[in-house]
């Protein structure tokens, strides 16, 4: 597959996940089977897909949201977050499923568990969406996996994998992808791309490092920071690195910089959470 060259419009299309987060705070987790009283409630918007859309619009990227809420009070209000961040919400489906929501524990250390009822996001498809070859495509794998397929196919110009949740990934898929990102436990569910083209990878307080065909070619170490929710943490990194990249930069600026607002990140409480425009973030000289 051919180089693309860097797009200074920092134009990203985003296909994925838009769920409502219920999250609840509380001291530790609850071990199997345990109830834990003194729960702090939030509903917040969340779902990967929009998390990543949202932050590539603060970050200061041309972004449209490519995905599916149901015809509901939730999906109105989580669109109307998105319209608000800046997001291009034309791509958004209305359908009869319920909006997606996610159930999600938070201790005091930002550890979190998870658990994601698709609703909306199962029944996404791609009839009559297009992507412009000077966009980057930006995916997750909390839509179906044809879905995926799709957007790579229809894709002419950069695709980028967030490949998370982690799941066996198909060769075509693999062969397309210009950058693929995980974190280090998904890296190890993911065998196949230990040799993938292009491949970042988050160490959470260890930092991240970027992967060519199994040779590092980048890496930058943790930055200590007060964590208040590290849900967010990794959505903001993805959209930041593929915006980083397509701006220019190259692998160590590129990689410095998303580290950076994961950083940031992790202390807001929000999924989606306040970041300034990327070339704040950027290594200086």
């Amino acid at each position: 597959m051919t180089e693309h060259a860097p797009v200074m419009a920092a134009a990203l299309a985003v296909v994925g996940s838009i769920n409502l987060d219920l999250t609840v705070t509380t001291e530790r987790l609850p071990t199997p089977g345990e109830t834990l009283g003194g729960g702090v409630l939030r509903r917040q918007p969340g779902g990967k897909g929009a998390n990543q859309a949202v932050a590539g619009a603060r970050l200061g990227g041309r972004v449209r949201m490519v995905g599916a809420v149901g015809n509901d009070g939730d999906g109105e209000a989580l669109v109307a977050a998105m319209a608000a961040a800046g997001v291009d919400i034309s791509g958004i489906l209305r359908v009869a499923e319920p909006t997606g929501t996610a159930l999600i524990n938070v201790d005091w250390a930002g550890e979190n568990q998870i658990v994601v009822c698709p609703g909306a996001n199962g029944v996404l498809d791609l009839e009559g969406v297009e992507f412009d070859a000077e966009e980057a495509v930006l995916c997750q794998l909390e839509v179906d996996l044809e879905v995926v397929l799709e957007a790579a196919r229809k894709t002419d110009g950069y695709f980028a994998l967030n490949a998370a949740p982690a799941m066996p990934l198909p060769a075509e898929l693999l062969e397309r992808c210009d950058l693929i990102m995980v974190n280090e436990t998904e890296y190890a569910l993911i065998p196949e791309l230990a040799t993938a083209r292009l491949v970042a990878v988050t160490y959470g307080k260890d930092g991240a490092a970027i992967f060519a065909e199994g040779t590092k070619v980048a890496e930058v170490p943790g930055l200590s920071v007060p964590v208040a929710n590290t849900i967010g943490a990794g959505d903001a990194f993805c959209a930041a690195l593929v915006l980083a990249l397509r701006s220019g930069l190259n692998y160590t600026q590129a990689l410095t910089t998303a580290n950076a607002v994961g950083a940031a990140a992790v202390g807001d409480a929000a999924s989606q959470p306040f970041l300034e425009p990327l070339a704040t973030y950027q290594p200086q000289g």
